[in-house]
């Protein structure tokens, strides 16, 4: 898969913010090395009307949200720390229901839950069974967060890899219109290709592109049983309201959740894909497929 698929948010206007900014939890510092000079950096955009807005803006508009979706580029550690600075920030605000992690598979709930409210293990990764694909550096704060906080369970969004194989070997058709257009599952499916760096044979991407839907479609129904307001971080592409996530939601009768991409700077981020982007520094590039092809 492609490792990072389009995420993003930050931006500290101190003369926007003005003396609203000590109501706010500090904004996180850069770690990211590139773009530290583009003119784009921090800035928060609300996609509708094209105007920049304030950490304190997006918040508000938030905080009364019942589902909020955050798109991050997974290696990105801007957009972590955005993330956990989204979460603490919103739960000031207002009490949160729950936060859903596309990192966490339902095998993983027990674990999580028995967790939850205690005194954290020494070893918390072990004591999760975290998964290595997911880096705990950027993850662990984010979880260690959500487990301190009582009454604000931490949920599995994902499928589990028996689900997953199933999806691939036996692609079910989903139910609903907007999930199912030719136009999306043609994006998705040049999305699969180009993740795959062009190596998958044609035969397989139908599948792949399965595996992908019936993963958003698990999100948007983990979404809807969660405890409101719910707070879903996953890639980008899984939160597009264009492609992913939101299509599922629809489909599935549910109205009001607000979609926040977190981008890099450099990308170009449409309204028709979110509701708001924060643009971050960019991590440095890297040719992927040349790795792949070695």
């Amino acid at each position: 898969m492609r490792f990072a698929l389009l995420s993003g948010l930050w931006l500290c206007m101190v003369l926007v913010l003005g003396g609203c900014q000590a109501s706010l939890p500090p904004l996180p510092a850069w770690q990211s090395s590139e773009g530290r000079s583009d003119p784009q950096l921090g800035q928060i955009i609300d996609l509708a009307s094209g105007q920049l807005i304030s950490p304190e803006q997006l918040l508000q508009r938030l905080a009364v949200a019942p589902r909020v979706l955050v798109g991050e580029k997974h290696d990105n550690p801007d957009h972590h720390a955005l993330q956990l600075w989204l979460l603490r920030a919103l739960q000031a605000r207002r009490t949160q229901g729950s936060l859903l992690l596309e990192m966490l598979q339902p095998e993983q709930q027990a674990r999580v839950d028995k967790a939850a409210g205690q005194p954290l293990p020494a070893d918390l990764p072990k004591a999760l069974d975290w998964q290595e694909g997911w880096d705990w550096q950027l993850y662990g704060p984010i979880v260690t967060e959500a487990l301190q906080k009582r009454g604000v369970p931490l949920l599995a969004a994902n499928l589990s890899p028996a689900e997953m194989r199933q999806a691939y070997r036996q692609p079910a058709a989903l139910a609903g219109e907007q999930s199912n257009t030719p136009a999306v599952k043609a994006a998705l499916l040049e999305e699969v290709r180009a993740g795959h760096c062009g190596m998958l044979p044609e035969s397989q991407l139908p599948a792949m592109l399965a595996v992908q839907q019936q993963r958003d479609r698990r999100m948007a129904e983990r979404l809807l049983a969660a405890p409101q307001p719910a707070m879903l971080f996953a890639g980008a592409y899984h939160v597009r309201k264009d492609l992913g996530v939101p299509l599922h939601l629809a489909d599935l009768g549910a109205q009001g959740e607000s979609k926040v991409l977190l981008a890099e700077v450099g990308e170009k981020v449409e309204a028709a894909e979110a509701d708001y982007v924060w643009y971050t520094p960019a991590m440095p590039q890297q040719d992927y497929c040349a790795q792949l092809r070695r």
